[in-house]
């Protein structure tokens, strides 16, 4: 991802916000064989005391992925892609310019370590609680003693693990180079019904620009 010091993302807070609201991420890896590229929901394994300004994601991975990404041997990256959107160049007013695209983007590299079976369950007892609570009759891994039979049974099947986070390159481009009032226009457009209206991202952008005011859209 090309570093633009206008747009870095630098706030552990912020990252990890972009980690909770978007979990499902793209996981690659370069082992002796290529690339390889999976994708995973990802949780943050909340951490206390000198170690809480770590990031920590845990995930798991069904068979025989980890050994397709050589889970542990290596350093991995975890993409995380957060609210996007096109940015067009009739947004601009007359001056020249070109069509760009607006993301909010998280870049978390590390080396996973490997859970043990128990530790996999209780992820993949996280995961699905996590999931579930949102709906209006949670139907968790262990509400029933056959789910819990079962989730026991195909536990066997994942492979779960942590991946501490060592180096991250983030990049939120959400306008911050150009000028308020043409902020405001593109706010106006991704808000509004047209084609390339985006709500989300304009939420992400109302974020590094609090100052400027809704427009009254009848």
């Amino acid at each position: 991802m090309r570093e633009n010091p206008s747009f870095a993302l630098t706030e552990r807070d912020e990252i990890a916000r972009l980690v909770r609201e978007h979990p499902w991420a793209t996981m690659v890896s370069r082992t002796a064989d290529g690339l390889v590229a999976s994708h995973y929901p990802f949780l943050l394994e909340e951490t206390t005391g000198p170690e809480s300004d770590e990031l920590v994601l845990v995930t798991h991975v069904g068979r025989p992925d980890e050994r397709l990404h050589e889970l542990g041997e290596h350093e991995i990256v975890v993409i995380v892609q957060g609210p996007h959107g096109y940015i067009s160049s009739g947004w601009y007013g007359d001056a020249p310019s070109v069509p760009t695209w607006n993301h909010i983007s998280a870049h978390l590299y590390g080396t996973p370590e490997i859970l043990s079976a128990d530790e996999n369950l209780a992820v993949l007892e996280r995961l699905v609680e996590h999931f579930e609570r949102e709906q209006p009759s949670p139907r968790l891994m262990r509400g029933t003693l056959a789910d819990s039979e079962y989730a026991d049974r195909i536990s066997a099947g994942t492979v779960g693990f942590r991946l501490r986070v060592t180096r991250v390159v983030a990049k939120a481009k959400l306008s911050q180079n150009k000028p308020s009032e043409v902020v405001e226009t593109v706010l106006a457009e991704l808000e509004g019904d047209g084609p390339y209206a985006q709500p989300a991202l304009a939420a992400e952008m109302r974020r590094v620009h609090p100052d400027l005011g809704r427009e009254d859209r009848a």
